[in-house]
């Protein structure tokens, strides 16, 4: 039997001030649609690498690592901006790893791909200390939360000034995050409606009740 596979490559326009072409950024992505599953940019990446691209000073010269990146929308940005960024995804995953390279290298950007999959403490992830954590829709398979959240406990733990930026569909209402917070000893401080920020002409291409959430260690300093 053989894979249906469909290779596109998508344009992403982060717009400057009133649209000023000069200050604006294009970025490429590698797109791969299998039948058993899909390599594509998804809403919650869109409008995390929206909030990347509207907070670019935040982000300029910081150490950057985007969990379960995929097609790593939200870091390209980033890197475009002038962070220190490194993409990850699980490392069991090795098609997902190499569409991420060949995307960096599409769009000339310096970025440091790795496998890491969560709640594994290998050596590598004993390293990373990043300033921003980046995650697009990585809360979709409740098996896998506390994983997720054991390893972003971790790297905080690691560096205890850093943040967690994630958006993710709320289908289940913000207590379920909650609980996740509390059982792993982190907090929120910032909560925003993922459509709130984003530019008219890409909110139309999108649906569904996206939230975004800055999540910190509980005893660590909030964010701005």
């Amino acid at each position: 039997m053989t894979t249906a596979t469909t290779t596109t490559i998508s344009q992403h326009v982060f717009y400057g001030d009133d649209g000023d072409p000069e200050t604006s950024i294009s970025l490429s992505v590698i797109e791969n649609m299998k039948e058993e599953y899909g390599l594509f940019v998804w809403p919650c990446s869109v409008i995390l690498a929206e909030y990347v691209w509207q907070h670019r000073s935040r982000f300029r010269g910081s150490t950057i690592l985007e969990l379960g990146a995929g097609t790593s929308l939200p870091g390209l940005v980033a890197a475009k901006v002038g962070a220190n960024v490194t993409l990850t995804d699980d490392s069991s995953k090795a098609e997902v790893l190499e569409n991420m390279t060949r995307v960096c290298e599409l769009n000339n950007l310096n970025c440091n791909v790795m496998g890491l999959t969560w709640g594994v403490w290998d050596a590598t992830i004993f390293d990373l200390r990043p300033n921003i954590i980046l995650g697009a829709d990585v809360l979709y398979d409740s098996t896998a939360f506390d994983d997720l959240f054991a390893t972003v406990s971790f790297l905080l733990q690691n560096a205890p000034d850093a943040v967690f930026i994630t958006t993710y569909h709320n289908r289940s209402g913000h207590h379920l995050i909650e609980f996740l917070m509390v059982k792993w000893g982190l907090k929120c401080v910032k909560l925003v409606d993922g459509f709130s920020f984003l530019p008219s002409r890409k909110a139309s291409l999108l649906s569904g009740n996206i939230q975004l959430v800055e999540i910190v260690l509980s005893s660590g300093k909030s964010a701005e």
